[in-house]
This record gives structure tokens, C-alpha cells and sequence, in this order.
């Protein structure tokens, strides 16, 4: 009986010891938010590694729902009304699933069940888009799932999926333009108007060049001591307005004031700028 007791004791010693040990998940998860829009999105998803075997068409079959990771369904959350293959998805989370085929024709899928544990309980009425993707070919073998955001534009983005020789690009686009004019509109009547975030608008979304000056001139003349970025901004303007000889002075300008805050690099781009103007 004692011999039963100490052996029972050593036991539980040897489990509890045991589960202190913390040790590396074998799929480790990221989390990755990127502002977009006016809003962000926020991805989150367990990171698999080939670790030598063939997992696309053998262990994840061709024509199967693949969960796109390991664990728990990736999962995708988009805090602003996004566009993705010409169709509308609301602000949300979602969780992302893939089938791959054979042929290269994949299909990208956003679904209702991001609490799903994988693709257990996934169901294809709770789909709110199934997007064919072409499936491009990496250059080298990636070990481990990757998934990013590039080509970040203020209204479009893509989500990057790669694994294996495969990666997928999934263009997603979001309409900020109207909604920007129409609070800039509200806000430039008010006491307090934004001068220089119109000229941004107009001049970078709008490309109305002659209300971009209008209000870059605003913004500067509310100010005692122009800072030589607005100035060097107003030249790039002007420039674009087909004003070179008023890009050529606001250029100088910005220059000289660049030079004595001892800022290099609008020191360099305004010397380019005139360099381009003379």
C-alpha cells in the first residue's frame, strides 16, 4: 500500500511538473491590423508550416473547404463597409475559408461562423461571398502560412495568402471619397474650418487643382510662420496646375525655410523641384 501511495504521489509530481512546461504552439497565431480607409482590418490566424510534408491537394484535398490555417477558423473583421469581387460586406467579423483546386481556380470564401473551431460547423448558407481567385506560383516554397496586406492605397488594398507554391491575391476596395466631401463640406461652413485638410482632399482624391490652391492658401495665411512642408505642398500644386512660375517661388521658398530648420530631406526635394521647373 505505501509503495501504491508514493507512486501515485510521484505521479501527480511528474504531471505537475509537466504543466508548467510552456512549449512553442506548433501553429503559432498572428493577429494583424491594418488601418484602411476609414476604418481598419483586423485578420487573425494560425500560422501551419509545410515541415516536409505535401499539404495542398494531399493532406488539404483539392475541392474541400480549407479552413486557410490551423486551430480555430482564420478570422477577419472589418470595422468600415468594405467591397470585395464587386460585392458590398458589412462592417464585421467573418471567417475566411478557401478551396483549393487543381486547376488553379480557387475559391476565396468569407463566412458567418467565425466562432467555428476550423471548418466543424461550417455550414455554406452562412456564406456572404465565394470569389474565384487564379492561384499564382511562388517564386521559392513557403514554409509557413503567410497572410498580409500590400498595396495600400486610401481606397484599395490587397490580402496576400501564401503556402507551399501557392499564393493568392484578394483585392479589397472601400468608397471614402464622397463621405470625406461631404463632412468637408459640413466642416468648412463651421468656425473653426479645416483648411488644409481640404487642400489634401482636393488635391490628392479630387485632383481639382484650382480649389486645392484656394485652400492651401487658407491654411497658409493662417499662419503666422508657414512651415516649409505646406509651402513645399502649395508648390506641388501649383505644379500640377500647370503654374510654373508660382511652383518655381513656393519651391525656392520652401528650400530656404527646409535649409534653416536644417530638414534634408524637403531641402532635397524642393532643390529637385526647382531643378525640374527651371
Amino acid at each position: 500500500m505505501k509503495k501504491i501511495l508514493i507512486s501515485a504521489i510521484a505521479c501527480f509530481c511528474t504531471t505537475l511538473v509537466f504543466a508548467q512546461v510552456k512549449m512553442p504552439a506548433p501553429s503559432p497565431t498572428e493577429f494583424i491590423r491594418q488601418d484602411f480607409g476609414l476604418g481598419s482590418i483586423e485578420l487573425t490566424y494560425s500560422r501551419p508550416g509545410v515541415k516536409g510534408r505535401e499539404m495542398i491537394g494531399k493532406i488539404e484535398p483539392w475541392g474541400s473547404i480549407w479552413r486557410t490555417g490551423a486551430n480555430a477558423a482564420t478570422k477577419i473583421r472589418f470595422t468600415d463597409e468594405v467591397e470585395i469581387g464587386g460585392k458590398k460586406i458589412d462592417s464585421g467579423s467573418y471567417a475566411v475559408y478557401t478551396i483549393p483546386n487543381k486547376d488553379g481556380n480557387w475559391i476565396f470564401i468569407l463566412n458567418k461562423g467565425f466562432n467555428n473551431e476550423g471548418t466543424s460547423g461550417y455550414k455554406e448558407s452562412d456564406d456572404v461571398l465565394r470569389l474565384p481567385v487564379k492561384a499564382g506560383k511562388n517564386l521559392r516554397k513557403v514554409e509557413t502560412l503567410t497572410m498580409q496586406f500590400s498595396d495600400i492605397k486610401p481606397e484599395s488594398c490587397i490580402l496576400n495568402i501564401k503556402w507551399e507554391d501557392f499564393s493568392l491575391q484578394v483585392p479589397i476596395k472601400t468608397e471614402i471619397r464622397n463621405r470625406i466631401r461631404q463632412s468637408l463640406e459640413v466642416a468648412l461652413k463651421s468656425e473653426k474650418k479645416p483648411y488644409w485638410q481640404a487642400a489634401n482632399f482636393y488635391y490628392e482624391y479630387d485632383h481639382n487643382y484650382p480649389k486645392a490652391l484656394e485652400m492651401a492658401n487658407a491654411a497658409l495665411s493662417a499662419q503666422k510662420n508657414p512651415p516649409y512642408f505646406m509651402i513645399y505642398y502649395k508648390a506641388r500644386i501649383q505644379k500640377d496646375a500647370g503654374d510654373k512660375k508660382g511652383a518655381l517661388e513656393s519651391a525656392t521658398k520652401a528650400y530656404e525655410l527646409a535649409k534653416a530648420a536644417n530638414n534634408e530631406n524637403y531641402m532635397i526635394m524642393s532643390e529637385n523641384m526647382i531643378r525640374e521647373l527651371k
